[in-house]
């Protein structure tokens, strides 16, 4: 899988999107590898990749250049978890500053058929220069097995902040997934609706959406990926299209 814990709560179009994240569970992945932790259940996982655009929710961060991402998540007794998770940003397109920093922790757990996936995460810049970007976002979902398919709903709500502009932000979404049998291959979808702050429009409201695919690729960490995505709102405050146009992201990947 190409992502991390960061893209299936944020639900973001990074490493082929949410589409890949544990909201949507029916592609190869390679686990994590076990810490010999004396026994607490404690597991550590990391994941780097190079993608071809950083894509949130439909909208591109990095100026339609390359991005460098990666994380380390760690697996927590009880099903709780911590991790952190960074990208290259381009600093002129949305003026964030060149990184973005995550830090989330939250738990995770599953209920016969249903997988369930709750916490919060801070969204750090830190090198955006004067003013206040960093903001704090809670999540949650829920994933069940629907025949071949693996379908996932979820939401997150970011409170109130000044880095918001003294609003909130509310960003609903549902993945699929499915696995293509006797093959590394993986089908993916996502679409989503934000309300608030971070949809970059006139009117507040924006629609996200992706369709891909994944290759593992056999005996390695690897795995490369490719999705079309596209975001669509009243009155972009992006003259140019810079960053809200329809694109095709390439994703290469590992986890370890």
């Amino acid at each position: 899988m190409l992502t991390s814990i960061r893209s299936r709560t944020t639900a973001s179009v990074f490493a082929l999107s949410a589409a890949f994240a544990a909201p949507a569970m029916a592609q190869v992945t390679n686990p994590a590898d076990e810490v010999d932790d004396g026994g607490i259940g404690v597991e550590v996982s990391a994941n780097v990749a190079m993608v071809s655009e950083y894509r949130f929710r439909g909208v591109d961060l990095s100026g339609g250049e390359f991005a460098i991402q990666g994380g380390v998540d760690v697996g927590l007794p009880a099903g709780f978890y911590v991790g952190t998770w960074a990208s290259s940003l381009d600093e002129q397109t949305v003026g964030y500053g060149s990184t973005e920093l995550d830090v989330y922790g939250g738990w995770a757990g599953e209920f016969g058929n249903l997988s369930t996936d709750v916490g919060v995460i801070m969204y750090i810049y830190p090198d955006a220069g004067p003013g206040d970007f960093d903001y704090v976002e809670f999540y949650g979902s829920v994933g069940a097995a629907v025949g071949p398919a693996e379908v996932t709903v979820g939401v997150a709500y970011a409170p109130d902040q000044d880095s918001l502009g003294g609003t909130d932000n509310f960003y609903i979404y549902s993945d699929v997934g499915v696995g293509i049998p006797g093959t590394p291959v993986s089908l993916t979808g996502h679409v989503g609706y934000t309300d608030g702050f971070l949809t970059f429009t006139n009117d507040s409201e924006a629609f996200d959406y992706s369709i891909g695919a994944e290759v593992a690729v056999p005996g390695t960490p690897l795995a490369v990926g490719v999705a079309y995505v596209g975001v669509e709102g009243d009155g972009f405050v992006d003259p140019g299209g810079t960053f809200t146009s329809d694109g095709v992201v390439v994703t290469l990947g590992a986890s370890f």
